[in-house]
């Protein structure tokens, strides 16, 4: 089971934004902006184009709800929305609240966001859910 899987089933804590059987979504613990949410498939796979089109289509509605309650909770012009890593064999898609392009950039120094913040993001999202 990867780290992913284990922060799903609730072995590794987390900042649950929003779950459902299929997927979870949870804050980056290395944000590149306040808000910065991963949602991954529950079902263990490393590459996002080797889901199936039904399984990726699902994917992309939740990571749409999640984006939705992200901009309600963090008023922002868009969430971007980029798949990238090598580092977790496990897909997952970074949702980003954004007003420039710039808040994107994963090169920038990572915010350093106590506990208590990170709680009271994840508690904003869930509640947009």
């Amino acid at each position: 089971m990867d780290i992913f899987s284990k922060i799903a089933a609730g072995e590794i804590p987390s900042y649950k934004c929003a779950e459902s059987d299929k997927f979870y979504a949870f804050l980056d613990i290395s944000p590149v902006a306040k808000g910065h949410t991963l949602v991954i498939p529950r079902r263990e796979v490393d590459y996002i184009f080797d889901m199936d089109d039904d399984e990726l289509a699902e994917y992309q509605v939740f990571a749409k709800r999640v984006a939705v309650a992200l901009k309600k909770a963090f008023p922002c012009k868009k969430v971007a929305q980029v798949v990238l890593g090598l580092e977790v064999p496990h897909a997952h898609i970074h949702l980003i609240p954004m007003n420039t392009e710039a808040d994107v950039d994963f090169r920038k120094e990572k915010l350093h966001l106590s506990e208590e913040e990170m709680q009271h993001i994840a508690e904003e999202i869930r509640k947009n859910f």
